[in-house]
């Protein structure tokens, strides 16, 4: 084991045994030609520390009990601040080692996995000379055969290649472009004589109708340029059917174990409800050139269906004395709306949580140590935010979450997540907002370095929601058509609140002539950067306009 290797990571609690069902959490998962599993225990092949922090520093591995039948695709890498909890996939050829299972159009095709021609150096570290190799590192790209991909790099202690049985190519209809994802690290700061740069990567094909399945192997290089396609790829999802996703009952398991507590600020005042609250309670639907809006059924069955956001019709609250009863919203009624799709080629599964509140209260502005209440900015009717929980196929260990946060968000990983009961993370709601966060405390939304911004300030209180109970499944296409009954609110794909514009120029200059000149243009410059839906009142449209709905999570 190398002095630099990080601690590993478990789950608070043991995983339950799910309820039966096809594929999922069997630790192997079926992608047509080929059959992949998960290796998530590695040797240790080399560290570079860059700068000498451990911040910095990468360690390189050769994925460890390899089952008999499948071969290596590539090496891993990470960086030492985190926990050691990746994995790489291996696979296996099911023609080849099934033959029983083989379909007869299998028989002239080439075989799905080919051992590489050769090996390309890419890059080695030079901290050896003269036959001294201690401490060095030397990278190769397999050379594939015509009509094959290769999916990673190998790694070595000296400057002999690799055997060519150590990794497996995939032939080019199973695999999919792939693209870099996060830096690692740049060698350029200690190896300046020779650059080199490592990330890792992921399929450029994502979302609830992506193939790509990542292979978990990085990308090197000491002359890539952004934009170029890469010289490795990831894996295709070719099975129709997605057995590796989760059925109905291990649905609910999975939200039953893993469903966060959603905290909101113990000075919230505008807080969820159900959408059947909201619409009980005298939400009305208005329609272009209509002075009065028509009551809403408490199911939605009234409002117009599909279509697109033309601005023909929207909701408002009530135009009674009701309205400020209603902005207040109603949490014993709230419940979390769960839309389950496939992620990553169906090698996960995105469980997505949406939050609905009536009301999203105004901002405040914070500069240094001056907070700012806003009397309209950042205000307007209907609010609907989401985190999503995403899924170890494999396992079905909690892998992440995405916190979503205004126009932005970013995903956590499940070990630096915050829990409550056993595997079940915590979610903080900030303040008027409903921006979601992994952990209490200011947020800005704006320049953190100036302590410029929109505060989001995120706490826990009594007031909260468990999404582990309080849950209603709207949605998981990949079922089938009828499995999950899609409420007819869903297909409203118009706004949840009217476009309200004001002029919020005056309310922003008379904040800003009162700060001292000294920093008038930085407040100025940094305002001028938030995004436009704080500089007016229009309502959001619903879950299904989202292009998250089909598509990936930002970041």
């Amino acid at each position: 084991m190398s002095p630099t290797e990080p601690g590993t990571f478990s789950l608070p609690a043991p995983l339950p045994t799910w309820p039966q069902g096809q594929g999922f959490a069997s630790g192997r998962i079926n992608l047509g030609e080929i059959e992949v599993c998960r290796i998530s225990r590695f040797n240790f092949i080399w560290s570079c520390n860059l700068l000498q922090s451990k911040k910095k520093s990468a360690t390189f591995y050769e994925p460890a009990g390899i089952p008999d039948g499948f071969y290596s695709l590539g090496h891993y890498c990470q960086f030492d601040s985190r926990p050691l909890r990746g994995f790489v996939l291996v696979a296996r050829d099911l023609a080849s080692s099934e033959a029983e299972g083989a379909h007869t159009s299998n028989l002239f095709k080439s075989p799905a996995l080919q051992k590489p021609l050769d090996y390309t150096l890419v890059w080695c570290s030079d901290e050896g000379g003269q036959g001294n190799y201690e401490g060095c590192a030397f990278f190769w790209l397999p050379q594939p055969p015509d009509g094959y991909k290769s999916m990673g790099f190998l790694v070595t202690k000296t400057p002999n290649k690799p055997e060519l049985d150590e990794v497996r190519c995939v032939r080019d209809d199973l695999t999919d472009k792939c693209e870099v994802h996060h830096l690692i690290f740049d060698a350029i700061s200690k190896f300046s004589s020779s650059p080199f740069s490592v990330w890792s990567t992921r399929p450029c094909n994502r979302g609830m109708l992506g193939r790509g399945v990542s292979v978990g192997t990085f990308f090197c290089s000491s002359n890539w340029i952004s934009g170029q396609e890469l010289n490795i790829a990831c894996l295709k999802n070719l099975d129709p059917k997605l057995h590796a996703m989760p059925n109905c009952d291990q649905i609910h398991a999975l939200i039953r174990n893993y469903g966060p507590t959603v905290f909101f600020h113990p000075d919230e005042v505008y807080l969820p409800s159900s959408v059947s609250w909201f619409f009980t309670n005298g939400a009305l639907l208005y329609k272009a050139g209509d002075l009065v809006g028509e009551a809403i059924d408490p199911s939605g069955s009234n409002l117009p269906s599909g279509g697109r956001n033309d601005g023909e019709f929207w909701i408002d609250l009530p135009s009674d004395g009701g309205r400020q009863i209603v902005k207040h919203g109603n949490k014993e009624s709230a419940k979390l709306y769960v839309h389950v799709k496939p992620a990553v080629g169906g090698t996960f599964t995105d469980i997505v949580m949406w939050v609905f509140c009536p009301f999203n209260g105004p901002g405040t502005l914070k500069v240094g140590i001056m907070n700012v209440a806003f009397s309209k900015i950042g205000q307007h009717v209907g609010d609907w935010e989401h985190f999503t929980l995403r899924i170890c196929n494999f396992t079905g260990e909690l892998w992440s979450i995405y916190f979503s946060q205004h126009s932005g968000g970013k995903w956590v990983a499940a070990y630096d997540l915050e829990y409550r009961e056993g595997n079940k993370a915590i979610v903080y709601s900030s303040k008027n907002g409903h921006a979601s966060f992994p952990h209490p405390g200011t947020y800005l939304q704006g320049s953190e370095i100036l302590g410029i911004g929109v505060r989001n300030d995120a706490a826990r209180s009594n007031l909260y929601v468990d999404s582990s109970i309080q849950y209603e499944l709207v949605a998981a296409e990949y079922l089938g058509e009828g499995v999950v009954a899609e409420p007819s609110w869903l297909q409203f794909m118009r706004k949840w609140g009217p476009t309200i514009v004001y002029d919020s120029k005056t309310e922003l200059d008379k904040i800003i002539k009162l700060l001292p000149l000294m920093i008038r243009y930085s407040v100025e410059n940094a305002v001028s950067k938030l995004p436009l839906e704080l500089y007016g009142e229009e309502g959001p449209t619903g879950p299904k306009e989202k292009n998250n709905w089909v598509g990936d999570e930002r970041g």
